[in-house]
């Protein structure tokens, strides 16, 4: 039997931030073409539809300090977690499932002195408060970007909108055009730090006036520093954006 979509799937405090939100015909229309896309494909959608929902519950909307908009969840099977950029822990980091995303990020905190990422998974920057949402929470597997239709924007703009409104002094990391898309929702909120660039996936990383990493990865963008910089100017923790600077045994470093 296939998942029955409801807004009871999203946790009670993001649901309160989303207002009237349920009483729209956008609403209406996303779940009705959600939940005929659940019955048509039941085991061919990314991440699970009990992760559709998962930055929200990780991340609760009293601890938000940063935002970091994806587009869609990988389309391949087996990484989508219902977290942007985030995939399992088993994943090798030098396999070729390994996302180029990833693997620039890496590189990025590298060069800023956090150290590498040891793995993939970005559950613990969920808990501290950063917010990995995705503009669209779901996909069919091995077709990127297939339910970019199916109404998810309108269910997203709200939030991202309400989100700008209510909480002063929110960092929102924007990576490529389609992050910078929502930047009108973002400027009208309270004193927000805005960075942008590039994309940080494959060739694309290098190719803007505002480039992720600079030609041959030889400087960052900077952004994991202004972040914890901002936050500690405003009295906030800043984040732990890699726990260890050793890789766990077995696995190598990305940035060799």
């Amino acid at each position: 039997m296939s998942h029955l979509f409801s807004k009871d799937d999203i946790p009670i405090d993001w649901r309160e931030l989303l207002g009237d939100y349920f009483e729209s015909a956008e609403w209406i229309q996303l779940k009705t073409h959600l939940q005929e896309e659940l019955e048509r494909n039941p085991t061919g959608i990314r991440p699970e539809p009990q992760n559709f929902f998962k930055a929200l519950e990780l991340t609760p909307l009293h601890k938000v300090r940063v935002v970091i908009l994806g587009q869609d969840p990988y389309h391949s099977p087996g990484l989508a977690q219902g977290l942007a950029f985030s995939i399992p822990a088993t994943i090798p980091t030098n396999s070729r499932e390994f996302p180029s995303s990833l693997r620039n990020i890496s590189k990025a905190l590298a060069l800023e002195g956090f150290g590498n990422l040891a793995h993939g998974d970005l559950h613990d920057w969920a808990k501290q408060g950063v917010l990995l949402l995705n503009t669209a929470l779901s996909v069919k597997i091995g077709q990127a970007g297939s339910h970019a239709n199916l109404g998810w924007s309108s269910l997203i703009n709200r939030l991202i909108g309400n989100l700008a409104q209510q909480k002063p002094h929110l960092v929102w990391l924007l990576w490529g055009g389609h992050a910078q898309s929502k930047l009108p929702l973002i400027e009208a909120g309270k004193d927000p730090l805005i960075l942008k660039s590039s994309h940080p996936s494959g060739l694309g990383v290098y190719k803007t006036s505002q480039p992720f990493l600079e030609p041959g990865a030889k400087a960052s963008c900077g952004h994991f520093t202004k972040t914890n910089d901002w936050l500690k100017q405003h009295y906030l923790e800043p984040i732990v954006w890699v726990s260890s600077k050793q890789p766990r045994p077995g696995q190598s470093a990305l940035f060799d």
